[in-house]
């Protein structure tokens, strides 16, 4: 439950900037931005993923 909570809050401040980046004009900033949200989710599910494949490979002893 906590990982979905830290995915939802980057979500939310990545959804606030890009609209404030997008409207100031800024649309390249506003791309880097969503860009960046999306690798820093992907960074955090990388060792959940991991942990889940550990677990899920002694489970079935591959």
């Amino acid at each position: 439950m906590e990982l979905v909570i830290k995915i939802a809050a980057v979500g939310i401040i990545v959804a606030v900037l890009q609209q404030i980046l997008s409207r100031s004009g800024r649309d390249e900033y506003a791309m880097f931005t969503v860009l960046a949200g999306i690798l820093a989710v992907i960074a955090m599910l990388i060792p959940e993923l991991k942990e889940l494949y550990s677990s899920a490979s002694s489970a079935f002893n591959f």
